[in-house]
């Protein structure tokens, strides 16, 4: 039979919030089973925080304490008093008896009080009524009592975690000022859910749910283009400190991107919009070519994203592709998360795993979907650090060139693969640099 609760809506939202938001769960009814403290003991021990009520003519009466019941332990307390909408309190220790003690009674080290659920009784010192502002009428008869286990509500602890997500989010300096907001490519399958991420940020940000980005259940994928998206804060209309870029899925074959277009969008040779092929690569001489692209338009962080639903029964083709792209990413010296899924099949770390939840058919926010993905968010954005700490350093915050040779000259500070820089009071040979295409 399920138990039910004697407090009224009011009486446990008003315990609920003196508190500390805690969220209640019956553990103990006297009047379902039975005014016995052996029996309380043995339904309660170890149950974490309670609070055990107790119900007398106008008022409730209980003891709160954050420490689990155990026998012959001395465990602090408040006691405290709800009427109609106030509550008053006073703190005290506790003398927990055994299990085997069948006197049934629960008193203070000091003797200020007695509790007997035998008699059903409660003995208050007089000091301690006038406390609490309790009639003088001891000892209180005891009508039932029930035992809560008392819990940090999720709810409260995810609203308090939402907040400081949004905040650092918001506040969110790149690494250096070197770029002005860090660039996060979302890669993977078609229909996995990179696009609905996209539109999951920005309804977060916004405060309700959008859907900019077109999303479907079209097997070839709906994302024809690559889009760099930029979000505007709901609260101040001010850009974040991220652009989302989007690209075509990866398909059979060859359907879906194109693989020789994924090196030039990681080095910032694609600029928005860009019709993608799928049989061919993107040349310098495209409209949407980017012939020597800034830090800024690199990108700092890829997320490859699956869904959890499918990729057991990924194709062999697509396997190779994310294979060969996640190889591609490493070479490049790209930072990279993984969305959605445990994937230690195609190498990733498990730390790079992060696990989300899009929003595609609701109406609402939900509070869970949007810490989850908030912190995935975080975690890109640090990864998107660790990329621009790692770059070689600069006197313009620029990269000039690419080189694709591990010949440089002597007058450029250089890594292989190599960004070249100028250096003021030098001369810098071009001969044998070539821009990337």
């Amino acid at each position: 039979m399920a138990l039910t609760t004697r407090l009224t809506w009011l009486q446990e939202k008003l315990l609920q919030n003196y508190f500390g938001g805690k969220k209640f769960s019956l553990l103990y009814k006297a009047s379902v089973h039975g005014f016995s403290t052996v029996e309380l003991l043995e339904r309660c021990h170890n149950e974490g925080p309670t609070m055990t009520v107790i119900y007398s003519g106008d008022y409730v009466m209980g003891v709160y304490t954050q420490e689990s019941y155990q026998e012959r332990k001395e465990v602090s307390i408040i006691l405290f008093v709800l009427q109609d909408t106030n509550i008053s309190k006073c703190k005290m220790r506790l003398l927990i008896p055994w299990k085997s003690d069948h006197s049934g009674i629960l008193q203070s080290c000091e003797g200020e009080l007695l509790i007997n659920f035998e008699r059903k009784n409660v003995k208050v010192a007089s000091k301690i009524i006038e406390n609490l502002g309790l009639p003088q009428n001891n000892p209180i008869s005891i009508q039932d009592y029930e035992v809560f286990r008392c819990e940090d509500n999720l709810w409260i602890i995810k609203s308090k975690l939402y907040l400081y997500l949004l905040c650092t989010l918001r506040t969110h300096k790149p690494y250096g000022d070197l770029v002005p907001q860090v660039r996060i490519l979302l890669l993977g399958p078609t229909g996995a859910g990179k696009s609905s991420f996209f539109n999951s940020v920005k309804s977060v940000f916004r405060g309700h749910v959008t859907c900019q980005a077109l999303v479907g259940s079209d097997t070839s994928g709906i994302s024809k283009k690559y889009r760099t998206y930029s979000i505007k804060d709901g609260r101040d209309g001010n850009f974040l400190p991220f652009i989302l870029c989007d690209t075509l899925g990866l398909g059979e074959e060859e359907e879906g991107l194109c693989i020789g277009d994924v090196s030039c969008i990681l080095k910032g040779h694609i600029s928005d919009r860009y019709q993608f092929d799928s049989m061919k690569p993107i040349t310098s001489g495209h409209q949407n070519y980017i012939g020597s692209p800034l830090v800024k338009d690199r990108i700092h962080c890829v997320a490859f994203v699956f869904d959890a639903n499918s990729v057991e029964h990924l194709s062999p083709e697509i396997v190779v592709k994310i294979k060969s792209i996640r190889r591609e990413v490493i070479k490049c010296g790209e930072s990279h998360s993984t969305l959605n899924v445990e994937l230690l099949k195609f190498g990733f770390a498990l730390s790079d795993i992060l696990v989300v939840s899009n929003y595609t058919s609701e109406w609402e926010l939900d509070p869970v979907k949007d810490v989850l993905i908030l912190s995935a968010l975080r975690q890109m954005l640090w990864a998107a650090d660790d990329f621009l700490e790692d770059l070689p350093p600069t006197e313009e915050g620029r990269c000039i060139w690419w080189c694709r040779s591990s010949k440089v000259s002597t007058t450029a500070t250089w890594l292989h693969p190599a960004w070249i820089y100028w250096i003021p009071g030098s001369s810098l040979s071009l001969y044998g640099l070539f821009p990337c295409d």
